[in-house]
């Protein structure tokens, strides 16, 4: 494929919820291009409206990603510019635009994106955390032992993902299967809009809520790191020097300990460096 210098495409967020959270960026955007790609034409349709956007919109989405990729290749080959979008958020986080991207990158076409709503960010930014660290795993598997595994895998990490008002409860009960009933959680659904609500606490307070309360909506949630069971870092001090005095490396110590103990490998890593 010739490269043309015009051709290119522009990953445009739109909002989560409250349609007021729509950059003027987007939309000069959305006005200049020659096409919109979108997941779904009528939920779009109605977005571009409120904002007097007119530029043709073409669905895309993960049934027809690979045949319309080949067919926005020749698109680009003629010059023309185009938005993607998804029905909410950011395209290409849980939502198509990762086969499309992957394509544009081997034949050197321009890309771009127009920042705005993430319901990722939105829901980390609002709730109590106590590192910066976090890992965003977007829907989990439907199969329980499936799921188990994902939560063993990020016991150390705060884990960040989406999930379906039909099937949270379910999801909530196998994080309490998995952790224990004191596993702490976070649910936000309706971020930024007039429903909006937010519940932090063990798995058994936040099932219990949502058996009782209205479950409806866009929902994400974190499943907070396991806290160490050690005292005090005194007593951490003490399973390391033990550990150093068998001439065991800093790195096997901070995976034995890690392991036998779900502490966070990285400080357990940097603090034997220390000693």
């Amino acid at each position: 494929m010739s490269k043309n210098s015009d051709a290119q495409l522009f990953i445009v967020a739109t909002p989560i919820g409250n349609k007021s959270d729509f950059s003027m960026h987007a939309v000069e955007t959305l006005m200049n291009v020659d096409l919109i790609a979108c997941e779904d034409s009528r939920t779009s349709a109605n977005l571009m409206e409120s904002y007097g956007i007119d530029t043709k919109l073409v669905s895309y989405h993960k049934f027809n990603e690979k045949q319309r990729t080949e067919e926005f290749l020749r698109l680009f080959k003629e010059g023309k510019k185009i938005a993607l979008i998804s029905d909410a958020g950011t395209p290409c986080i849980s939502d198509p635009g990762r086969v499309l991207v992957e394509e544009l990158f081997k034949h050197g076409i321009k890309i771009t994106s127009i920042p705005g709503a993430s319901a990722v960010i939105t829901f980390l930014s609002m709730i109590p955390r106590k590192s910066e660290e976090f890992a965003f795993v977007g829907f989990l598997p439907r199969v329980k032992n499936q799921q188990a595994k994902v939560f063993e895998k990020f016991v150390n990490t705060d884990m960040v993902f989406y999930e379906s008002p039909n099937r949270l409860i379910e999801t909530l009960e196998n994080i309490k299967k998995s952790r224990g009933d004191n596993a702490k959680v976070a649910v936000g659904r309706e971020l930024t809009k007039m429903f909006e609500e937010v519940k932090v606490g063990t798995v058994c307070e936040v099932i219990d809520y949502f058996k009782n309360n209205i479950l409806k909506g866009e929902i994400v949630c974190t499943l907070y790191a396991v806290e160490e069971t050690v005292e005090n870092e005194a007593e951490l001090v003490e399973k390391i020097k033990k550990l150093k005095a068998l001439n065991y490396s800093d790195k096997d110590i901070s995976v034995i300990l890690s392991s036998l103990f779900d502490f966070n490998k990285n400080k357990i890593y940097k603090l034997s460096l220390s000693l």
